[in-house]
Order: structure tokens, then C-alpha cells, then sequence
């Protein structure tokens, strides 16, 4: 797996991330650099993690379904990205969260739910040769970053620009998957 490759997947998987730290932000009358620190710590964090789960189950694996990697790399990305879509069409007319959503306990339940997908992702890693540690840091920083950004938005723009990143994750998504599958066939 090529570098380029290695970040638009992690740009990919960053976008739901992105878009729940942009309706943080619209929650948000007021943001301090600790609500920075604690989103991209967060998000980042758990992006960087449930890879590695991911990963661990997927090298064990891997040699046993190695002849279908691809289709289970198109399964997966492409699975997730359709879904991350109609989330992000669906979720279009959400009301803003009037609570603080800067708690432990509400950063923690938005990080993990923000993240399955990357613990899916992780499995088709080791089928990829895709380096471990390259591909959490990866994508660890550009999740704190763009979920940084997304914070920001948030505030300025409101929720529309978080739904629209939402569904962009998946198009990218399913637009990785499907190359996967095409350089393997």
C-alpha cells in the first residue's frame, strides 16, 4: 500500500469524525484550546486503536482467506462508505445537541462510535501489506487534525458542512475499496 493510498483512507475514515466534531461545535457557544486538545485526542486516539484490533484479527486470518482479500477489502470499505452516505444524507436535518459534549463519558461514546469503522478498515490492513505502525500514526493525526477542523467549522459554518463531510468519507471510502478491487482483478 502506497503512502498516497495510506492517507486518502485515513482521510476516508476521518471524515465521520470530522463531522461529529463539527456538530460539537455548533453545540459549542464558546471553544477553548482544551476543546481542541480533547476532540483530536479523542478522535485521533481511537481512530489510531481500533485499527490495531482490527489489524490483529486480520493478520491472524489473512493467510486463510488471502485469495479473496479484495473482494473483503471492497466488502468491508465499500459497506461502510455506503453507510457513512445515507448517514450523512439522513442526518441532514438533525438538531444540534444543546448539552455538553465535551464530557470524559460523551467524548469517549462519540470517539467509539466514530471508530468502528476504522476497526473494520484494520482487518483488511495486514491483507493489503500495509505497514502497522505507518498506518495508525497515519491514521491517528489526520483524524485529530481534520476533527480539529471540523470543530472549527462547526462553530463558524454549523451542522450542514459536518453532514457534508460525513457523506464525502464515504464516497472516499467506497471509491478506495473499489480501486482495491480493480487492481486485483
Amino acid at each position: 500500500m502506497s503512502l498516497w493510498s495510506l492517507v486518502v483512507l485515513a482521510v476516508g475514515l476521518a471524515m465521520d469524525a470530522a463531522a461529529v466534531a463539527a456538530s460539537c461545535g455548533l453545540a459549542t457557544p464558546e471553544l477553548r484550546a482544551r476543546h481542541f486538545a480533547a476532540v483530536a485526542v479523542y478522535f485521533g486516539g481511537f481512530q489510531a486503536f481500533m485499527p490495531l484490533l482490527g489489524f490483529w484479527l486480520g493478520s491472524r486470518i489473512g493467510a486463510v482467506i488471502e485469495a479473496w482479500d479484495h473482494w473483503i477489502a471492497f466488502t468491508l470499505l465499500g459497506g461502510i462508505g455506503v453507510k457513512m452516505i445515507f448517514e450523512g444524507v439522513r442526518a441532514a436535518g438533525a438538531e444540534a445537541q444543546t448539552r455538553d459534549v465535551f464530557t470524559p463519558r460523551m467524548l469517549t461514546t462519540l470517539a467509539i462510535a466514530t471508530s468502528v469503522d476504522a476497526f473494520a478498515v484494520g482487518i483488511t490492513l495486514p491483507m493489503l501489506n500495509a505497514p502497522l505502525a505507518l498506518s495508525l500514526a497515519t491514521i491517528g493525526i489526520i483524524t485529530a487534525a481534520l476533527s480539529a477542523i471540523g470543530l472549527s467549522i462547526g462553530r463558524r459554518f454549523g451542522a450542514r458542512a459536518g453532514r457534508r463531510l460525513d457523506a464525502f468519507g464515504g464516497v472516499v471510502l467506497v471509491l478506495f475499496g473499489t480501486k482495491i478491487l480493480i487492481e486485483h482483478l
